[in-house]
């Protein structure tokens, strides 16, 4: 059902019908259900007393620029903690998932690259072992707004790229580094990104 949103079948705004999506899907009434509470939680979906749940609309250029200032804010220094806090097996982890090549032509694509976009993310929260610093990141759910907003297919390589360049900065301990690297690429993805905007 992510799919379906990240890819507009479910456009923003449209009012989501239970029934006919669970027919879609050929499942009953009820995981579906459990699915839209999930959706709502990420804030990709808003449930409204007696009408039920719409798609929630795509984030506006004040918005998307919000987003990004606290990514800046939080990012960078969530990757300069992993660097000089993480421990071997955290780091590991981190290298061994910024070396997998994205694929973006199979169905689903989007929805797969956009996870494996947050799973990268997260995983520098987790490293730099601050709980409360990896609960403001996941908040956000800022893969999952930027990209149904918008989605480079053409810069996957330039992403994969980056997110190598900052696990090695951590593998390798270099807190400068791993923090330069981190802002030189969201400050990249927002500006890839502003393509949404005309």
């Amino acid at each position: 059902m992510k799919a379906l949103i990240l890819e507009h079948r479910l456009v923003p705004e449209a009012r989501v019908n239970i029934d006919a999506l669970a027919r879609e899907l050929e499942v009953s009434p009820t995981p579906v259900r459990e699915a839209l509470a999930r959706l709502e939680a990420e804030g990709l979906l808003r449930k409204r007393p007696l009408a039920g749940y719409t798609v929630s609309p795509l984030l506006t250029r004040a918005e998307f620029h919000d987003m990004f200032d606290m990514r800046l804010v939080l990012e960078p220094a969530a990757a300069r903690w992993a660097a000089s806090r993480g421990d071997a097996a955290a780091r590991a982890s981190l290298v061994a998932e910024a070396t997998i090549a994205y694929e973006v032509s199979a169905p689903h694509s989007h929805a797969a690259f956009t996870a494996a976009d947050a799973r990268f993310h997260d995983l520098v929260a987790v490293t730099a072992a601050n709980p409360l610093l990896r609960d403001a990141i996941t908040r956000l759910h800022a893969h999952l707004h930027i990209h149904r907003l918008y989605f480079p297919y053409a810069e996957v390589g330039t992403t994969h790229r980056e997110h190598e360049r900052v696990a090695a900065a951590i593998s390798a301990g270099e807190p400068d580094t791993a923090e330069t690297a981190m802002r030189e690429h969201l400050t990249a993805a927002r500006s890839r990104h502003l393509a949404a905007f005309g």
